[in-house]
């Protein structure tokens, strides 16, 4: 292994893009069982001093931060100024606009994001607190952006139970397993995964014999060929996916928005039970299929609508 890029390989935060804020925080609060947050408006130029592509501007956004236990949620919901995030919605639409890492110094670590060929996008000043933050363009290589986050004193991520024990997560856990993202070429992404996090590469993983994995895409039979790698960070995994010919969630992905984020993924008990609930909540059933290796399944679910991405249940088989 080497030294990461930005100091450490902890993605703590996933953030979303919505057009309506006070909708997605009601929809993520009753899905992740989780203490419920007020959104909050972030302040003007002269207090967060927010630059997009060199030049100042008056964005502002409305935030809610959702702590699980692992990685954070971002809510945001951005005004019709300038700035990345409107840039964002404006362009593709809803979805996830970034991932996060903590540093201890941005100064220190923005040089050898730009020696790689990762400019820096947007920057600002925290509004609530003493801290910044910096968006570095890593969309190409990595397929999504990266956000640091430099603090005075440490950010509060700690996950905190409800005070109404009646409160539960929706899927049974609010532990956040896994990342996935869409790629064309799994080598070149994964090399620049492996640059940015220091980590060696992983083994590519092949998709099972169609007998083993039974793939079910809209309620047809494919062989769902495609093939994987998994980086497993301290709170999360990024699962890295590259299609293959046959019909797939994969693939159409691929052909109709591009590289990218596909879904993230909850494991639960039960799955049966889980897709119910979530088919009985106006969410249907994309794909189906057991894992490579036969030792457990999954679902995925058409939760865009609401939560902006796809959910993914996996269900791991007792051995």
């Amino acid at each position: 292994m080497t030294e990461p890029l930005v100091g450490n390989r902890t993605i703590n935060q996933i953030a979303i893009v919505v057009n309506d804020i006070e909708c997605a925080n009601e929809a993520f609060t009753s899905l992740l069982g989780i203490k419920k947050v007020e959104p909050f408006l972030t302040g003007g130029h002269s207090v967060s001093k927010v630059f997009f592509r060199g030049e100042p501007t008056n964005s502002q956004s409305k935030l809610a931060f959702l702590n699980t236990p692992t990685v954070q949620f971002e809510l945001i919901e951005p005004d019709q100024n300038p700035g990345t995030m409107r840039e964002f919605l404006d362009t593709v639409g809803e979805g996830i606009h970034h991932i996060a890492f903590d540093v201890d110094s941005i100064q220190k670590r923005l040089p050898s994001l730009e020696e790689n060929g990762y400019p820096v996008l947007q920057t600002g000043e925290f509004t609530s607190s003493d801290g910044r933050y910096v968006y570095v363009d890593t969309l190409d290589d990595h397929k999504i952006l990266m956000e640091l986050l430099e603090s005075a004193e440490p950010r509060q991520t700690e996950w905190e139970k409800p005070v109404d024990d009646s409160i539960l997560p929706l899927l049974g856990t609010n532990k956040v397993e896994q990342l996935a993202i869409v790629v064309k070429d799994l080598d070149a992404a994964a090399e620049a995964y492996c640059k940015l996090l220091g980590m060696e590469k992983p083994s590519v993983i092949e998709s099972g014999a169609s007998e083993v994995t039974k793939v079910v895409y809209k309620g047809h039979p494919t062989e769902g060929k495609s093939k994987y790698m998994f980086f497993n960070t301290p709170l999360i995994q990024l699962e890295l996916i590259e299609p293959g010919d046959s019909p797939s969630t994969w693939k159409e992905h691929l052909e109709t928005l591009g590289e990218g984020i596909h879904h993230i993924s909850f494991v639960v008990k039960d799955m049966d039970k889980k897709v119910k609930l979530l088919e009985d909540m106006g969410y249907p059933v994309i794909q189906t299929g057991n894992f490579y290796n036969g030792k457990g399944r999954y679902a995925y679910m058409d939760t865009r609508a609401t939560f902006k991405v796809i959910i993914e249940l996996l269900e791991r088989f007792e051995d």
